[in-house]
């Protein structure tokens, strides 16, 4: 009889927390506007971690996760997931010029989740890379665009009609 009831309660407990745990987490808690940030950067900033983490963070890049290049220097691309705020972007173009020497390559967007940032990725080859120049990176880093139009901007940036070109 009392492990009748033992069971019972226990029964009950876990209907009352099945239908107050959604609760609990489907408040208004807003998803963050970028969900993780990977960086490759020179073997010279090894050293400056903790002035990277902060410098990112007041960019509004709380999740940045930072690798270092053995030799020479990463490759000069972004790669931003749909999602991305157009404001956030643009501190990402304004990080990666200050910190890869420049941005000369987009990566496309259908790439990565879309609240994802990379720079300086060596993990893409030049089939899916696309080359951007000074005229239409500083089109991006336009303050006037919403994050729509960059996205739209970006896009167009990031597809070709013509066949690819390069080693394969």
């Amino acid at each position: 009889m009392k492990l009748h009831r033992y069971v019972n309660a226990f029964a009950v407990a876990v209907s009352v927390a099945a239908m107050v745990v959604p609760v609990l987490f489907a408040e208004d808690t807003p998803a963050p506007s970028v969900s993780r940030v990977e960086v490759v950067l020179a073997k010279q900033y090894k050293s400056q971690v903790a002035t990277l983490q902060e410098e990112f963070v007041q960019a509004g890049l709380t999740n940045v996760h930072f690798q270092f290049a053995r030799l020479g220097q990463p490759p000069q691309n972004i790669g931003l997931g749909r999602d991305v705020p157009a404001e956030r972007a643009r501190e990402v173009i304004r990080l990666a010029l200050k910190y890869n020497l420049g941005v000369g390559i987009l990566l496309p967007e259908r790439l990565f989740p879309p609240r994802f940032v990379t720079i300086a990725s060596s993990n893409y080859d030049d089939t899916v890379e696309f080359p951007i120049n000074q005229a239409a990176l500083a089109q991006l880093q336009s303050p006037d665009l919403t994050t729509d139009e960059f996205h739209r901007l970006y896009r167009t940036l990031t597809t070709t009609s013509a066949e690819p070109k390069g080693r394969y």
